[in-house]
């Protein structure tokens, strides 16, 4: 057999029997299967036939892959100046609306990203260190924000020294369902790059290792949970996890308030670089390692 063609002498002529392909599927068949895959597996499968690139770019199907908020998150990403207004997003289809949100999109004056998980698990959010309330932020003998390419923004908050430490923030979004994990992004020491080779200024490091820092979050419709870490690894980026919360309804609002303080005002802490607050589905990525206060 050659290319997937028997042939069969018969008596009264040739008659040629075509072995069955992926091809012959039909496509509401290879729709079936692919609403049971997650959207990477959807686009590899798109390469295998001509009739599963026509199922894989269905609007029925994405429809199903989409949050079912996903109006929501379009409205959002309208109200940017970077993905246009809503007559652009009129225009695609429901495969392109989804690529367009797994990519990050600015909101809050560009202080806050959102976008949505590419299996199609939940939306992420990141908040940088603009978007958020320091005490004594004004101050440049405690903090300054310093430029640097190891932060999506582009720039975090540096701690110099300071007796009391209190960071909040606040966001206010309408979450597809799920439980979601708050972390706070933190690096001991000041990253910086001479020569094109990173090092880390590490001489005003100082206060994390006497007492841990308290994490809170608490969210409009009621969930509180809060959490103690010791701040450690100088030289690394260290994800500290907050805690979690469930969204039940996509179609409600939900104010997220996160804090980090340390306010023993019997010693000093300094040398501590701030970046962003995640938001993100649960189990998206596993934790760094890091030192909990019991």
């Amino acid at each position: 057999m050659g290319a997937g063609i028997s042939c069969i002498e018969g008596g009264d002529g040739s008659h040629c029997q075509r072995d069955t392909v992926l091809g012959d599927l039909p496509e509401n068949c290879v729709a079936q299967v692919l609403l049971r895959l997650d959207p990477p597996e959807i686009c590899q499968l798109a390469g295998l036939s001509r009739t599963f690139r026509l199922a894989a770019g269905a609007d029925p199907l994405w429809e199903a892959k989409l949050p079912r908020n996903y109006s929501y998150l379009v409205d959002k990403a309208c109200q940017s100046d970077v993905e246009g207004g809503h007559d652009k997003w009129a225009q695609l289809t429901k495969k392109e609306i989804f690529a367009r949100l797994c990519r990050p999109i600015p909101f809050d004056g560009g202080t806050k990203e959102f976008w949505l998980e590419k299996r199609g698990t939940g939306v992420c959010i990141s908040i940088s260190c603009r978007a958020l309330s320091i005490t004594g932020i004004d101050d440049r003998r405690y903090w300054n924000y310093i430029p640097t390419e190891e932060s999506r923004f582009q720039a975090v908050a540096y701690l110099h020294q300071i007796w009391w430490l209190e960071v909040r923030g606040e966001t206010y979004f309408s979450f597809p369902e799920g439980t979601y994990s708050v972390f706070f992004r933190l690096h001991l020491g000041r990253p910086s790059k001479r020569l094109g080779l990173r090092k880390c200024i590490m001489d005003q490091v100082h206060g994390w290792n006497i007492k841990p820092v308290q994490f809170e979050l608490s969210t409009s419709d009621g969930q509180y949970v809060q959490s103690r870490h010791y701040l450690t690894d100088p030289g690394a980026w260290i994800i500290y996890h907050v805690g979690d919360f469930d969204v039940t309804d996509s179609s409600v609002p939900v104010i997220i308030n996160v804090s980090m303080t340390q306010i023993d005002c019997t010693h000093t802490k300094g040398g501590l670089c701030i970046d962003t607050v995640l938001i993100q589905p649960k189990g998206l990525f596993k934790q760094h390692k890091h030192n909990t206060a019991t």
